[in-house]
């Protein structure tokens, strides 16, 4: 007997012809719900393996109201609906279903989304069981590591950020914060004490209210940190020693950034975590020393907006593991660069990298590039020939563009995914191939599902571990960072020495919307390089941005670049110095700055001597 099943429809035709064929292909039935409380008191009664769910039910509930509490009991579940407007789709897939039917559906549809499903779903129970072991595991090497208390408490810190990602972490014991820790970068924090706090947010910090019981919340309920522009938190109440209440908080940028999925990995990793706090609060007595870390890149990646440190968070997640992944995002938001990070990242780093970029490949070539054929298998054919996969065999093939692929070569793909063999073209042998696949596509997928242009089986099975990059105009912050990495490394190239870039220029470019995103920065920079007669960008050769774009929003926030992206390009001009501020080619001479000046300046933008090597 194959899994038992809740059928979750209000439409008795409907229901009754989804029991006949789920029964006819082995599956146990549970029962038939024709509203959300009804469904609810069934799973009570006897809890499924899976939910099929419609989404329009009898009654002031929906299916989306079922699904969060199947969600936080740990039950999967698959979507079944007629055509919805774009709002209730957008609402169904935040509750992260294993799986979405659109009526009306055939058979065969029904059962490979189950077969989808149960796949998904013993990865995401794999993958989380092997997340709990990885924190406990770090957790408890912490508390043997040297250190004073504060250096092992910004290792907490760093161990959480890469399975729960946050942007300011706090903690706090009686009601007292102990110290906050704000990400400014990947793996860099700025670590802000009681009365710090209480000069951002313009409050008295000494007293912080402890919560009953771990929570999640959003925007509206986070008052006590004004000013870091704070979308969702969630805070968990631990009781250490001598019943003293210690707790911890995490809060995202992002709205909707935690729900019940981190309440239950606290509450599996709690024991450890309260012997880890009880272990560096004894040590409360020795004298603080620096734990600064000089700033990471990942793999060359410009950025530190909040959107682009969580795309961070999830390549540090699924890049140890074989897990498939499909980045998403706009033409120019660097795919190919992102794929190749988590190869780096992988224990495959040592092993092949393959790209293929499947628009740019025939129909008719496009098998035997992935596949090989063998000698004579078709006109041109003189010899045998290995195609990607097994070139890629023990390594990562990145399947760039994958949405432009034919569909009658989807299901050979498919299958290579699912039984990880293949055949040549025109050969009869089967070779086995260990391949971790990283997919990318500019196309929204679900739409060419449903336009039949994409294998809705494919689609859920590349979809393992989505990764959506942001496009440039929505990480506007990062485009000064980006603007002079490129205008330093094109000067290089060209042999010129450019010193900066005028605040005019970068006022136009915080407000311009960059369609082709970060490739179309990156030749714009390239031509304003070679533009330049003096040691200053002051044109830029884009498209007119009239007046009435210069919103006050928009200008407050290139203004408020302005420094940041000062700060980084004198501690980049101090890194390729390797900190020499004095001197022939030292950092003063580029900047073409008196070193007492460049000395003033790097005192008022906090940089320090670990921020240089």
């Amino acid at each position: 007997m194959k899994e038992q099943i809740l059928i979750v429809e209000d439409q008795f035709v409907e229901a009754d012809y989804l029991r006949l064929l789920l029964e006819q292909a082995g599956y146990g039935i549970t029962g038939i719900a024709r509203s959300v409380p009804q469904a609810q008191e069934m799973i009570q009664q006897k809890r499924p393996d899976f939910v099929l769910l419609d989404i329009f039910l009898k009654g002031k509930q929906t299916g989306i109201d079922l699904a969060i509490l199947l969600a936080a009991d740990n039950i999967p579940f698959v979507y079944l609906s007629a055509n919805s407007n774009e709002d209730v789709l957008n609402a169904a897939k935040q509750t992260q279903p294993y799986g979405f039917l659109v009526k009306p559906f055939r058979e065969k549809d029904l059962l490979v989304a189950l077969e989808i499903a149960r796949y998904r779903h013993a990865h995401h129970v794999a993958a989380r069981y092997h997340k709990e072991t990885l924190i406990r595991r770090q957790l408890k090497a912490i508390i043997s590591d040297s250190g004073d208390w504060e250096q092992k408490l910004l290792k907490v810190v760093r161990a959480l950020q890469a399975f729960i990602p946050f942007d300011l972490f706090t903690t706090s014991l009686e009601q007292a914060f102990l110290k906050c820790y704000y990400r400014i970068g990947f793996d860099e924090y700025q670590v802000i004490g009681v009365h710090e706090l209480a000069t951002i947010t313009g409050k008295p910090a000494a007293v912080h209210p402890l919560p009953a019981k771990a929570m999640y919340y959003d925007e509206a309920a986070i008052q006590t940190f004004a000013g870091f522009q704070l979308k969702s938190g969630l805070e968990i109440p631990l009781r250490i020693r001598d019943g003293q209440a210690f707790s911890i908080g995490l809060y995202s940028k992002r709205p909707a950034a935690y729900a019940a999925e981190q309440l239950e990995l606290f509450e599996s990793i709690q024991v450890t975590l309260i012997q880890t706090i009880e272990a560096l609060l004894q040590d409360t007595a020795q004298p603080a020393t620096s734990s600064a870390k000089p700033p990471k890149e990942l793999n060359g990646i410009i950025g530190k907006s909040h959107l682009l440190l969580n795309v961070f968070d999830q390549l540090a997640q699924v890049a140890p593991t074989e897990t498939a992944v499909l980045i998403l995002g706009e033409t120019g938001t660097g795919k190919e660069k992102i794929a190749s990070s988590i190869h780096d990242l992988s224990n495959r780093r040592n092993r092949p990298f393959i790209k293929i970029n499947c628009a740019a490949l025939s129909p008719d070539l496009i098998e035997s590039a992935l596949f090989g054929h063998e000698k004579g298998a078709f006109t041109g054919a003189h010899e045998k020939r290995p195609g990607i996969f097994e070139r890629a065999d023990k390594g990562t093939l990145f399947l760039d563009e994958v949405g432009d692929m034919p569909v009658e070569l989807q299901v050979k793909l498919l299958r290579v995914l699912q039984e990880m063999e293949i055949e040549r073209v025109g050969g009869r042998e089967t070779i086995k191939v260990d391949v971790r696949i990283i997919a990318a596509t500019n196309k929204n997928l679900e739409k060419e599902v449903a336009d039949g242009r994409f294998r809705l089986d494919l689609y859920y099975r590349l979809n393992v571990f989505p990764v959506t990059l942001p496009a440039l105009r929505e990480r506007k912050e990062d485009i000064p960072a980006l603007a002079y990495h490129f205008m330093n490394h094109f000067a290089d190239k060209a042999g010129r020495k450019l010193s900066g870039i005028s605040e005019s220029v970068l006022k136009k470019m915080m407000v311009y919307k960059w369609p082709g995103n970060i490739r179309e920065l990156e030749h714009l920079m390239e031509r304003s390089v070679l533009l330049t007669k003096g040691s200053v960008i002051e044109e830029m050769p884009l498209p007119t941005v009239e007046k009435k774009d210069w919103v006050a929003d928009v200008e407050e926030a290139a203004m408020k670049t302005i420094a940041e992206n000062e700060r980084d390009y004198i501690i980049a001009v101090l890194k390729k110095c390797n900190g020499r501020i004095w001197g022939p080619g030292a950092a003063a001479e580029i900047l073409n700055l008196n070193p007492s000046t460049l000395k003033s300046k790097m005192k008022k933008l906090g940089i320090k001597k670990e921020y240089i090597h």
